[in-house]
């Protein structure tokens, strides 16, 4: 379940981060918080960037 969690914390960064023009995401971190007993709150985040190729 954890693992999971942390998996759909991740995809829904990166789809964020789509929304916002980029097209990866560094300095990608999670946070998990136990909101109450048996309740735990996990964020994933990370700073939206844009790389091109080098030229």
């Amino acid at each position: 379940l954890c693992e999971k969690t942390r998996s759909e914390a991740f995809d829904l960064m990166l789809q964020h981060a789509a929304e916002l023009g980029g097209n990866a995401v560094v300095g990608a971190r999670y946070d998990a918080t136990e909101v109450m007993q048996g309740v735990t709150e996990v964020l994933a985040y990370g700073t939206a960037v844009v790389v091109e190729p080098a030229k």
